[in-house]
């Protein structure tokens, strides 16, 4: 019977590849062609189409990488073709595995308006549903050569990843610019022989298959090869029977939603993005005229506001698709970020902005969060998004997981904070489905819920680099809607799976905690200067913000609410999550840190004028104190002048072939090779540092992963370590305000490290700022800090709390956990002692357990900089800085402090009067996390707070400053149906729980 099998597919195949394709298009003519070739950046479609154009042809090399070559083409349809539906065919020198990672096009008409895009699976081009014979045609194609740089080897160094150093050599050929009829019976019938091939070689063997067999067998005997246009039909009535069997009551449903999982920079720069979403969108409103039941979703605000500004011609007809709800803008965010690594305050804004766009564009907002591929999803999450008004989250990534089956596919993820959202991944395992057998097979086969419900959603559509969905797709849609021993397909709206798979499942699985993501674990280093961008900005803007509604309200300022948008939503599209992770060429980081520095800039000078007009004209000098916690004697959000005490100095003295730095709080012994030996908290006498170790230990590994080079580190890159002790001078120092300094020069290989070891007068943290000069390829840099600690967890921070991470690896889950996420400090602590290691611009470490002498101590290492080779072969090359700190005898109040003022500066400018306080805050815990004026203009003032211990907390806040009302509202400033908010005596009374976020605002 298996020869049987294999003779009727094989023949199938061969057919199907050599006689039956080839004839879909039955006859065709060379179209006219005529080209200019652009010597710099993309220029707009009108000034395209008025270029001056040379003729050339077919067979002609084209397109160095990033380059733009227009092409006019002519053509007039022969008096023969009457009657018959003509299309345009057109090959660039596709390679039709590496769609949207290759040379692409858009089609205009001479007046401008675009008809569809160009990819290596979609070459056609609509000409006329049923030509008259004799027509003209006239039309123009934007060609990108946009460079392969993800291609079937092994991932290799390219400098094509940037225009700045890619090659003018000519990448492509036109193999194809043609006139030609397309024939829609042959075109079914191919569709029908796939559909059936990829159906039987998923069935096990029994009468379904064989009938299906004998029906290609039967197909095949009727079908004339030299005369395929004239009996396609007849091979198409062999299948009908065989097609239109029902799928069994039990079958599993899909509900499919086009898709085209566009990043919004990767493997080509933001500005090629601008042109993948026109093209993409061009096609998918093509698509939906063209298919009737077709239904197409695309996230992104940020993609729909490029569309609108650079394409709106484009942008009018997805308009329109929106508004006949064929068209639907899904996620409710800015972008598809990255969860991990953006503050919360990130987080908020990627759903204020997200949903504000799609409120005042389209009058709707979406019900759920659209990231089938993020790098790990933050157990913050789920609070973040049902306090948005969120009522679904998707997902696809886990299923990448190395060693772990995540086991669910549709369930409660509750947060840090107890709050669950219905979520839902995909059991065919990918968000670029192709409907084909294999994977509808798999949705079916994989659903772990098939006991109580028998749903799930497939994203249907090339992505990435988009493409999105191809009529090819449409019509396998249709065969599968209602097929015998297939899953059944439907295009659906994902509101209505999640309705409907909520009611199915009243007592759905819970999964409690981060959704980690085991691979791509080194995003959290990668691309330092990105990361480090990204914290000051993000940090930055909450200042300008503060700064800006205390003067609006005290001085009667203006609010700059669009220059704070525009701000913002320049940080939060590179918050995507392959820029902040740092997978992107070399042309997208090396922007990236260019705009960071202009938001910096922009930033800074909003907080200046905002404090120089709080303080006035004058020549004392004032300091501003942005931090929410206290410093120099200054509450959070106002100024003064800061009386210098002198304090008692710390003692610094050099013994015993070391230094030794004491305060009124610790004392640490630092060796002459500038590794820290003893760390103690005098007020328990404990030495945070493990007996016989040695911390600040900057150690060195060989680091070159089995894929996924800026993606990924795998753990056997523990196996090769070199601790970098060597040093070439240290040196002691005094500052004037008592701080005793450390400077340590270190060279290694082919860089140079040089730390200041920092104790301050009254701190309990030892400071280190290090400035690298990296110029290492394939390696990974870490410092370790041994700790005299048995910590059964680690407790790192995240999105308005912290995540708890056990430190052992009993099971295969954590064990899988060897490089985990931080936001600005990592505690280990025993019961009543604790160190925390505190930064401003690193996100990832690693912790051990080891057994001593002494005990169990707990190792905590930071992870600064990593040196892959793919997709940039230069990353983090040159000058990084990093400043982090040990502090001695913390707990998780003081950790949460000391990470926070290391991350916001004070600031100093002369000045006639100090500043009171906007904002005041009592509660043990509790944190202000924001303070700003309301996004819709009103001029009403939004107060975001936040619970930081993971306990129950009350308290008290108060504004300084007279309101008529107040009310607690959603993440997105929108009034709450069950609101009620309690005031005393002008102050409004908090009852949180452990880490609830509560955003309050107040009309003025």
């Amino acid at each position: 019977m298996h020869d049987d099998i294999s003779l009727t597919t094989g023949r199938v195949k061969r057919v199907l590849d050599e006689r039956i394709r080839p004839m879909v298009y039955s006859d065709s003519i060379p179209l006219e062609v005529s080209w200019h070739e652009l010597t710099g950046e993309p220029i707009p479609a009108l000034e395209g189409i008025a270029l001056d154009y040379t003729e050339t042809q077919v067979g002609t090399q084209w397109g160095a990488a990033w380059g733009t070559t227009w092409f006019k083409l002519r053509g007039q349809v022969p008096e023969h073709w009457a009657g018959r539906r003509v299309e345009a065919v057109i090959d660039l020198g596709f390679d039709i595995n590496m769609s949207g990672f290759q040379c692409e096009g858009l089609i205009y008409r001479p007046d401008g308006v675009t008809i569809k895009a160009l990819n290596p699976r979609n070459q056609w081009v609509p000409v006329s549903e049923s030509a008259d014979g004799g027509e003209q045609l006239e039309l123009f194609l934007e060609a990108a050569s946009n460079p392969v740089l993800l291609d079937y080897h092994p991932f290799l160094p390219t400098e094509q990843g940037d225009i700045l150093t890619s090659s003018p050599r000519k990448l492509y050929t036109i193999r194809r610019m043609d006139l030609a009829v397309f024939e829609p019976t042959v075109h079914d019938l191919v569709l029908d022989l796939e559909v059936l091939l990829d159906l039987q070689a998923q069935l096990p063997e029994g009468p379904r298959r064989m009938q299906i067999l004998q029906a290609l067998d039967n197909s095949m005997d009727v079908l004339d090869l030299q005369h395929i246009v004239q009996t396609a039909q007849a091979a198409r009535d062999q299948l009908v029977q065989v097609l239109a069997a029902p799928a069994e009551h039990s079958a599993h449903k899909i509900s499919a939603i086009g898709h085209s999982h566009i990043d919004s920079a990767w493997l080509w720069p933001l500005r090629e993005t601008i042109r993948k979403v026109s093209r993409t969108c061009s096609s998918m409103v093509e698509l939906l005229d063209y298919d009737e039941e077709f239904i197409y979703g695309m996230s992104s605000a940020q993609q729909y506001a490029w569309l609108k500004e650079h394409r709106p011609e484009v942008w009018e007809r997805v308009k329109k698709s929106v508004a006949d709800g064929r068209f639907l803008p899904l996620g409710g965010m800015w972008v598809e970020s990255d969860t991990v690594m953006p503050s919360g305050e990130s987080l908020v804004r990627q759903f204020l902005y997200g949903q504000k766009f799609f409120r005042d564009e389209f009058g709707i907002t979406s019900a759920g969060v659209w990231l089938p591929d993020s790098f790990g999803y933050s157990p913050a999450l789920p609070q973040l998004m049902r306090r948005a008004g969120f009522e679904w989250f998707f997902t696809q990534k886990i299923s990448w997981n190395q060693q772990n089956k995540f086991p669910h596919h549709s369930f409660l993820w509750e947060g840090i904070d107890g709050s669950r959202i219905f979520s839902h991944f995909p059991s065919m395992d990918t968000y670029n489905s192709q409907l084909s057998g294999e994977e509808v097979a798999k949705a079916s086969r994989q659903f772990r819920e098939a006991r109580v419900t028998n749903n799930s959603i497939a994203p249907v559509g090339w992505g990435d680099g988009g493409g999105g969905t191809t009529r090819e797709m449409t019509g396998k849609a249709r065969r599968l809607a209602n097929l015998e021993g297939s899953a059944m397909v439907k295009w659906e709206h994902p509101n209505d799976f999640f309705d409907r798979a909520q009611q199915e499942m009243p007592s759905p699985p819970v999964w409690v905690g981060e959704l980690y993501l085991e691979l791509h674990r080194a995003t959290l280093t990668s691309q330092h200067q990105t990361k480090q961008g990204n914290r000051r900005t993000e940090q930055l803007l909450v200042e300008a913000e503060l700064w800006a509604a205390t003067a609006s309200i005290y001085a009667g300022t203006q609010y700059p609410y669009e220059q704070i948008d525009s701000l913002w939503q320049t940080v939060l599209l590179h918050q995507f999550h392959d820029i902040l992770p740092g997978t992107s060429i070399a042309w997208v980081h090396r922007e990236v840190v260019a705009r960071y520095a202009q938001v910096i800039e922009q930033a800074e000078a909003l907080i200046a004028a905002s404090q120089q007009a709080l303080a006035g004209t004058g020549s004392r000098t004032l300091t501003f104190n942005s931090a929410p916690y206290e410093r120099s004697g200054l509450p959070f959000g106002a100024a003064g002048v800061v009386e210098t005490t002198s304090g008692e100095a710390v003692h610094a003295v050099q013994q015993n072939n070391g230094y030794l730095l004491e305060n009124s709080l610790v004392r640490i012994f630092v060796t002459s090779e500038g590794l820290v030996t003893s760390a103690v908290d005098l007020s328990t006498g404990r030495d945070v540092i493990a007996q016989g170790q040695e911390a600040n230990l900057l150690q060195l590994h060989q680091d070159f992963p089995n894929m996924w080079d800026a993606w990924d580190v795998d753990k056997y890159y523990r196996n090769q370590v070199t601790d970098l002790r060597e040093i070439e001078s240290i040196q002691l120092s005094q500052d004037s305000d008592g701080s005793a300094k450390l400077s340590i020069v270190r060279s290694f290989s082919n860089s140079k490290v040089v730390q200041e070891l920092v104790l301050a007068p009254g701190s309990r943290t030892l400071q280190i700022t290090q400035s690298t000069d990296w110029h290492e390829a394939e390696k990974f840099l870490k410092v370790a800090f041994p700790l005299d600690i048995r910590a059964e967890h680690t407790i790192a921070e995240t999105q308005f709390g912290y995540h708890q991470r056990v430190t052992h690896v009993n099971t295969s889950w954590e064990a899988a956990k060897f490089e985990t996420s931080m936001h600005r400090f990592v505690l280990a602590q025993e019961t009543g002692f604790g160190a925390a290691l505190i930064n401003d611009s690193i996100y990832g470490f690693d912790v051990t357990r080891d057994s001593t002498e002494a005990g169990i101590s707990t190792t905590l290492r930071l992870s600064l900089l990593r040196a892959p080779r793919f997709p940039d072969p230069h990353t983090d090359q040159g000058l990084q800085t990093h400043r982090y700190g040990l502090v001695i005898g913390a707990d998780i109040a003081s950790a949460t402090e000391a990470g926070a003022l290391l991350n916001s500066a004070e600031h100093v400018i002369s000045g006639a009067r100090s500043v009171d306080p906007l904002v005041r805050l009592e509660g043990a815990g509790l944190v202000v996390s924001s303070v700003k004026l309301a996004s819709d203009q009103s001029g009403d003032l939004v107060v975001r707070v936040y619970e930081s211990l993971g306990r129950r907390a009350r308290g008290t806040l108060q504004i300084n400053t007279q309101f008529t009302s107040v009310k607690t509202v959603t993440l997105l400033e929108d009034p709450l149906a069950d609101e009620t908010t309690k005031v005393v005596d002008d102050a409004v009374q908090l009852t949180l729980g452990a880490f609830e976020v509560r955003t309050v605002r107040f009309k003025l």
